[in-house]
């Protein structure tokens, strides 16, 4: 597994949406004598985590198309090396503070199109139904007729894409009869159902893409390549305030601080711009801070740092804490659009 990761790895340097292999080396002290480790880059919370905390509600369809464009785009870049992951699953997808986007991890089960050295991939409930068979006939001896391709990838995305939606586990539900007999009733139901907060949003675009992932036969699954050209793609989603909370970037935005009073007049707002910024810079260098006096974003605070480690040091700390008689609430914010100028209007 150690070398084939690391090939992969090597070959597939320099994408943005794939883990970033620094280096190798031998650690002498492992329990079962000197083992191989790879040196990858530091990355924050996993897509798994972010179900875990969406409690049953699904996910936001701006967190849910910034996760599906990120890792299409990285599907898109392994499938044209002509490699398979093979084991693309919630916690495989974790969130990059400092560039601001998904990344694919974990390449051990990843294999040359056409060349599968291992019979068994991919993790129940995220196994394509080819994959599925693979397996069933290789522990009966037998030797299966169909090929896995790059096609089980689109598979395991679609679940973990439906899973995001509906802030549910479908193990039980991808393994049950009906799933196999009539899997598109079972996604209509999900999109239809009343549980679901999105539901209002126009979701019919997400729902086709997914289902276009979801296809039993891989001949009809969509590429990679295909599913980017989605108009699920074109829509505009702006942030929640949870996804603020929970996808850190190197910019911080300061709530419940100011008051109207306070803007108004430019002495007092010059000595809180000045408190604000010796606070903030017990956590690290800060590069630049913004307190817009207009609609959007009138009275909150912008305040990024040189990277996303300080910023995420500040807002621990920052949080709850009382300045000038208020709470503060301690939010990231998209270095992205903080740079382009651009605020978010409604974000809760």
């Amino acid at each position: 597994g150690f070398r084939k990761e690391r090939a992969a790895l090597e070959q597939l340097r320099g994408h943005r949406n794939i883990v970033t292999l620094y280096g190798v080396f031998t650690n002498h002290y492992a329990a079962n004598g000197p083992s191989r480790c790879l040196l990858l880059e530091l990355l924050d919370v996993s897509v798994s985590e972010l179900l875990l905390h969406s409690s049953n509600q699904g996910c936001s369809m701006w967190m849910i198309q910034h996760c599906a464009r990120d890792v299409l785009e990285a599907l898109a870049f392994l499938h044209h090396k002509g490699y398979v992951h093979a084991d693309l699953k919630p916690r495989n997808i974790l969130w990059s503070a400092e560039e601001e986007c998904f990344k694919l991890i974990d390449f051990g089960l990843s294999f040359k199109e056409g060349n599968q050295d291992v019979k068994y991939i991919q993790t129940d409930g995220y196994r394509a139904p080819e994959a599925e068979l693979q397996n069933c006939l290789a522990q009966a001896g037998l030797q299966s007729e169909t090929e896995c391709t790059s096609a089980v990838d689109l598979w395991s995305l679609g679940i973990v894409l439906l899973e995001m939606f509906s802030g549910m586990k479908l193990k039980h539900t991808v393994q049950s009869q009906e799933w196999k007999t009539n899997s598109s009733a079972i996604i209509d139901r999900i999109f239809a159902s009343e549980g679901v907060v999105n539901s209002a949003i126009p979701a019919y675009h997400l729902r086709d893409l997914i289902k276009s992932m979801l296809h039993c036969d891989q001949g009809q699954r969509a590429s990679a390549e295909t599913a980017l050209c989605s108009p699920f793609f074109s829509i505009p989603f702006a942030p929640h305030i949870e996804d603020l909370v929970m996808l850190p970037t190197p910019v911080l935005r300061l709530l419940n601080i100011l008051s109207d009073a306070s803007l108004q007049s430019e002495e007092e707002y010059e000595d809180i711009l000045e408190d604000i910024r010796e606070e903030c810079q017990k956590y690290g260098p800060v590069v630049s801070l913004l307190i817009p006096k207009e609609n959007p974003g009138k009275g909150q605070v912008f305040v990024e740092y040189a990277n996303a480690g300080d910023s995420k040091a500040a807002q621990k700390m920052l949080t709850g804490k009382i300045f000038d008689g208020k709470f503060v609430v301690a939010t990231f914010y998209p270095l992205s659009a903080y740079k382009r100028g651009y605020l978010y209007q409604n974000l809760l």
